[in-house]
């Protein structure tokens, strides 16, 4: 929990940098509020998050992404929030080496993952799935489907402002929004191949300056 917290707090305070602390003019941190409300983030943590972006005395996050592969050819994509980029470059190059993989040039492997948006929305009353897919089509929807009792919404990493005012013009709950990258082909690895990656993962999991790390690893 603590993890989700750190996580969305970096992400309030760097949307607040980019667009302003009021949630009514910047819908990036309008679906953050709603998200850190789901996930039971307390409302002092939120506060305290839209108070860093605008702390003159505050380092500033940078959002930076590392990318580099992982034992057997296992390509990762790491997403950063950090106030030192020296350490956290450091450390990822490290986390790489010690697994044996490498760190690799920026750009490097972008080829090799589709960069998409996806909102978690409610289920609405009265509005069908193969109707709602339809409509988001001409807002760079490529995908609808239910995930429990949520909507799954994934489109172009473009369409981010497009969808979400789509969603709220319409009286749609957006329970979660965020970026994914969705790797074109997976490579399936053994048990014990497989472990050795999951040891790579942890160690950027325990990294605090890291936001999400995406892979070509196939699902067991």
């Amino acid at each position: 929990m603590a993890r989700v917290f750190t996580k969305l707090g970096k992400q309030i305070t760097i949307a607040v940098r980019e667009g302003g602390p009021e949630a009514d003019t910047n819908p990036r941190l309008r679906v953050l509020i709603q998200q850190a409300k789901k996930e039971n983030m307390p409302k002092e943590n939120v506060e305290r998050a839209i108070k860093k972006a605008t702390d003159k005395d505050v380092s500033d996050y940078k959002e930076m992404v590392y990318e580099g592969y992982g034992p057997y050819g296992i390509a990762m994509v790491v997403e950063t929030a950090t106030d030192n980029p020296t350490r956290t470059v450091a450390n990822v190059r490290s986390y790489f080496n010690k697994h044996g993989g490498s760190l690799g040039t920026s750009g490097s492997l972008e080829f090799l993952f589709d960069h998409k948006c996806v909102f978690r929305v409610a289920e609405k009353e009265g509005v069908s799935l193969e109707d709602l897919e339809l409509e988001l089509i001409d807002y760079g929807v490529d995908e609808v489907l239910v995930d429990e009792d949520d909507i799954l919404i994934y489109g172009e990493f473009t369409s981010y402002s497009d969808i979400q005012s789509y969603l709220e013009e319409r009286g749609f709950e957006i329970h979660a929004a965020e970026f994914v990258r969705i790797p074109h082909e997976t490579k399936t690895l053994n048990d014990e191949q497989r472990a050795q990656i999951e040891k790579l993962l942890e160690k950027f999991e325990e990294d605090e300056d890291v936001q999400n790390v995406f892979h070509n690893m196939a699902e067991e």
